[in-house]
């Protein structure tokens, strides 16, 4: 039975579909399993063992279409559910099953803060579109396979982070969903431990920032803030000196693919993360995960799956979720959803103690 999975985008949400690719290859008698998606995600998807043959979204969607038909699936099972998938589906003219967006339901929350979103993830109502396959969940949580050339040897790390660090990862596709830099310096204190800012070339003049703010020389005075990126969400904020000296940072961003930031994520002592990408190929590799929640909530059912994880959030912020996906300014003008998080970190004892 040769069958179709359909998801063409982010890099989280398809994170989050490989629990049903692996169900579907490894249940359905027979399966070919073949996936869809843009080519930015080829190398989530090529170093899958369960996905048998890959197809990108290079140029239109008919010329798509016609490399598609040819394949003669028996199943299309659409995962992203939006216009461009209905109509490649209308196109190829197969059995096909699609997961429910909700988004009615979302657009309560957004809107009015009803919430009726069910307490189910969205890996799990991924799978329940694949349920006609006779699929069930495995238990086994999320998969991220990283290509052997991708690790990342510890040893080329600076010498302080050789033996034990937290990854941070600092970037989100949206700044709503980031923290402001002067808080990003503040959880850093807390932490206490080296710490490794992960993130995209965009994230690496914030990155420089908390690492200027955590140099020897910043720790005996408090840190001055040069080169603070553009933008609405930086608001100057003394931070405890005292408290810095036990945290370095090693700026990591832009300096590795996303294969090797996931190799550094899993070779971490935990992680935190905003509510991105690199969050779920975290808990893909079971880590604990500190969760940093700023305009959108977890009640969207993107929370980590399977892995545990404490969840750093405003609750009951009035105005909050203002969004299901994130803006680049605070619509309200005050950013209190990342702005007035506690960090009430209780941390795990590494092996050296600390």
């Amino acid at each position: 039975m040769k069958i179709l999975i359909l998801r063409f985008s982010s890099i989280g949400d398809i994170v989050l579909t490989t629990p049903v690719v692996r169900a579907v290859k490894q249940q359905v008698p027979g399966a070919v399993v073949h996936f869809c998606t843009k080519p930015g995600y080829r190398s989530i998807i090529e170093p899958n063992p369960y996905v048998d043959k890959a197809h990108y979204l290079t140029g239109s969607l008919k010329e798509l279409v016609a490399e598609l038909k040819a394949e003669k699936f028996d199943f299309v099972v659409d995962l992203h559910h939006n216009l461009r998938t209905s109509l490649l589906k209308a196109q190829l003219g197969v059995k096909s099953a699609s997961f429910d967006k909700l988004n009615w339901r979302k657009w309560l929350l957004v809107q009015f803060k009803i919430n009726t979103m069910p307490r189910v993830h969205i890996v799990d109502r991924y799978l329940a579109a694949a349920a006609q396959l006779g699929v069930k969940n495995d238990g086994k949580g999320l998969d991220y396979f990283i290509p052997p050339a991708d690790e990342v040897d510890v040893a080329t790390l600076p010498a302080g982070f050789q033996h034990g660090y937290v990854a941070f990862a600092i970037g989100a596709q949206h700044a709503t969903k980031r923290l402001p830099v002067e808080r990003i310096i503040e959880l850093c204190a807390q932490l206490r431990r080296p710490v490794v800012l992960l993130g995209g070339p965009e994230d690496e003049s914030t990155g420089h920032v908390v690492e200027l703010a955590f140099e020897k020389q910043a720790a005996v005075s408090p840190p001055s803030m040069p080169s603070i990126p553009d933008s609405p969400y930086y608001f100057p904020k003394q931070s405890a000196s005292n408290n810095q000296q036990a945290t370095t940072i090693y700026n990591a961003c832009g300096r590795y693919s996303l294969s090797q930031s996931a190799s550094l994520v899993r070779q971490a002592q935990l992680v935190v993360s905003h509510d991105t990408g690199l969050m779920h190929i975290a808990a893909a590799f079971r880590k604990e995960i500190f969760s940093v929640w700023g305009n959108t909530v977890p009640e969207f059912g993107m929370y980590p799956y399977r892995t545990e994880f404490r969840v750093l959030e405003v609750r009951d912020l009035p105005c909050r979720p203002c969004s299901k996906i994130g803006y680049e300014k605070c619509p309200q003008g005050h950013f209190r959803c990342m702005r007035d998080i506690k960090f009430d970190l209780d941390l795990p004892q590494t092996q050296d103690g600390r």
